[in-house]
């Protein structure tokens, strides 16, 4: 169990659930970030005290510094804030929960001070795959999973510690709030429709990437870096009740699955308390009363965002950097009521047919690629 950690988006979903786990566990918080939410972050700042605090937006920073300014905590704005706090000396572990491209650098910067990572924000490796668990190997520094797929990964994965016997993992999603319905039914798809999750209470992008499956795709390759495992060896699962939060099947047949309520503090605190598990007030199963569970294949032409991702996935050059930067982008874009649900998948699928990029991609490459790609969206917007 970690006893001092540095919170990278504390005052978001994540982040916040974060905090009643350092609450819960006497954990000390050596520093806290947000993008704009100052008046949450000055909050939790005065209940921890920690050693630094950070506000990306330029604004916020500003305004910050002048609520903090009869304390002696060092207050940083923009995207260099996020290196400072992920840097910090005190910290042993990182737990990134910035939404998107923005938690990349901050995620490198805090493997090279030698710390380890609980990883929240999928981004990170759905970009720089290689990049990140290279260094992480070479720093000798843990990346421990916070998305609820992947922690149920990494429990089931403690059978089998070297991997060797993993025949195949078994990546479940709800399907969002449209599952079974076919694209003409998601043509008036409204941002109100799109935001309403019938399982999980999320941040709005995350939740409209579950809503057009992205978020089962960025999963997705994801696992792929987190286990060391190839696109053929992950199949996508719906499971509509958000029980079974994923599944690993061995080679001699044997499906290991990790349960659980739909309840995100319980992977944050596995990561944070990891190897031990400590006591959980939290919801537990009652296995009597649960009626069903049900599986199903998911629709990738309907929800095509899915399959464009799995096609990155199997990709040797920048495609998913080019993949998640477009649909930053498009998702943006969707929420601010500038273009369509079904648009989504369309620019992010333009995107990817008109961004060229390397293969073996350095970070130069990778950051530049993600950025055309936004690019590539932005454009018919102006």
């Amino acid at each position: 169990m970690v006893s001092n950690v540095s919170v990278l988006g504390s005052t978001g979903s994540i982040g916040r659930q974060t905090i009643d786990i350092l609450r819960k566990y006497n954990i000390t918080a050596s520093a806290l970030t947000t993008n704009r939410n100052i008046k949450l972050l000055e909050e939790q700042a005065r209940e921890f005290r920690p050693k630094c605090v950070a506000a990306m937006d330029e604004r916020a920073y500003r305004e910050l510094k002048i609520a903090l300014a009869d304390t002696d905590m060092k207050v940083y704005g923009g995207s260099d804030g996020l290196v400072a706090a992920a840097e910090i000396d005190d910290a042993e572990c990182v737990l990134t929960a910035v939404v998107g491209m923005v938690g990349l650098i901050p995620t490198i910067a805090a493997i090279d001070a030698g710390k380890n990572i609980a990883l929240a924000n999928k981004e990170t490796l759905v970009c720089a795959g290689s990049i990140v668990t290279q260094r992480a190997k070479e720093k000798g520094v843990s990346l421990l999973p916070v998305d609820s797929e992947h922690s149920a990964i990494f429990q089931c994965m403690q059978a089998n510690a070297d991997h060797n016997e993993v025949s195949k993992i078994l990546l479940t999603a709800s399907g969002g709030p449209f599952f079974g319905k076919k694209r003409e039914e998601l043509k008036s798809v409204t941002v109100k429709d799109a935001l309403n999750h019938p399982n999980w209470s999320m941040g709005s992008k995350i939740t409209i990437d579950s809503a057009t499956l992205m978020n089962k795709g960025l999963e997705f390759i994801e696992a792929m870096w987190l286990f060391g495992v190839t696109p053929e060896q992950i199949e996508v699962v719906v499971h509509r009740e958000s029980i079974i939060h994923s599944m690993v099947e061995f080679c001699d047949g044997a499906v290991l699955a990790q349960l659980g309520a739909p309840d995100m503090r319980l992977p944050i605190a596995y990561a944070l308390t990891y190897p031990n598990r400590m006591d959980f007030n939290g919801p537990r199963l009652d296995f009597k009363t649960m009626k069903n569970l049900t599986f199903a294949t998911p629709d990738v032409e309907t929800f095509s965002c899915l399959k464009l991702a799995m096609k990155a996935a199997a990709s040797k050059d920048a495609s998913a950097a080019v993949l998640n930067g477009a649909n930053e982008a498009a998702v943006a874009a969707f929420l601010g009521e500038k273009c369509g649900f079904l648009e989504i998948a369309e620019l992010v699928q333009e995107a990817m047919e008109n961004v060229r990029t390397n293969i073996d991609s350095s970070l130069e490459d990778i950051l530049e690629a993600d950025k055309l790609a936004r690019e590539s969206v932005s454009k018919h917007f102006k």
